[in-house]
């Protein structure tokens, strides 16, 4: 009698980082790599934009609520929580059958720009508490295997991020959301990553992308991330 094969279970990998960063350009080229090594990939990007359950976040970014910086940052993850939350059934479908799931940016993004928000350690830490409970076990969303960080300068973000193309999801045909107008914010968003890389590196692994005072080459930017998820294919 024929022993059943076992089906591989799907690896979950975040990009997540500062603004900036090209975490879209190094999804691509992860994708890209990790077909080329026979993987079946699915990717996805958050937030969902044009989707109804992105349209809050589009609100709240082009100044609905007021100054995106000075908006409660519970209020704030519950919006970005809620877009999560309707990709599940797919994230869950394509992870059973044992894809590599990439995504663009995924819950830690609001641990570092809504936990930016909040200076004091203790309470930052108790949000971070009530964040991971509403994301993973309320919501129930799948939690990534690895969640890499890409960090650069809040002065290199902001400059990086005057080069894109204006974007559909923001009004006046403006090349900046609420967030990455604010250098503040971006400085803190930047703190926060780091503390949250420090607070768990097991789960969080920052990875610069500095080289310099600039922005590294794109491709040797992949290949730092390649040496960070290349052991997670093994299993």
């Amino acid at each position: 009698m024929k022993k059943s094969r076992r089906k591989k279970k799907g690896v979950f990998i975040a990009l997540e980082g500062t603004d900036g960063t090209g975490k879209k350009t190094q999804k691509d080229l992860l994708v890209e790599r990790l077909k080329k090594e026979g993987c079946r990939v699915e990717e996805i990007s958050f937030p969902q934009y044009g989707k109804p359950s992105a349209w809050q976040i589009e609100q709240y970014l082009n100044g609905f609520f007021g100054k995106p910086d000075n908006v409660d940052p519970y209020f704030s993850s519950l919006l970005y929580a809620a877009d999560r939350r309707e990709a599940k059934p797919k994230i869950e479908a394509w992870l059973k059958n044992g894809a590599v799931v990439i995504s663009d940016r995924y819950a830690a993004s609001n641990a570092g720009h809504q936990g930016g928000k909040i200076a004091d350690a203790k309470k930052r830490k108790r949000y971070l508490e009530w964040l991971w409970q509403t994301e993973f076990k309320v919501n129930k969303i799948p939690v990534p295997d690895l969640n890499v960080i890409l960090w650069v300068s809040p002065a290199v973000s902001q400059k990086l991020i005057s080069q894109k193309s204006p974007r559909a999801y923001l009004k006046h045909g403006r090349k900046k959301d609420g967030h990455e107008r604010d250098l503040q914010h971006l400085k803190r968003a930047a703190a926060s990553y780091q503390w949250l890389a420090l607070e768990n590196p097991k789960r969080f692994r920052l990875l610069s992308c500095m080289k310099g005072r600039a922005l590294a080459p794109k491709e040797e930017i992949h290949e730092r991330i390649w040496k960070i998820v290349r052991p997670l294919l093994s299993r």
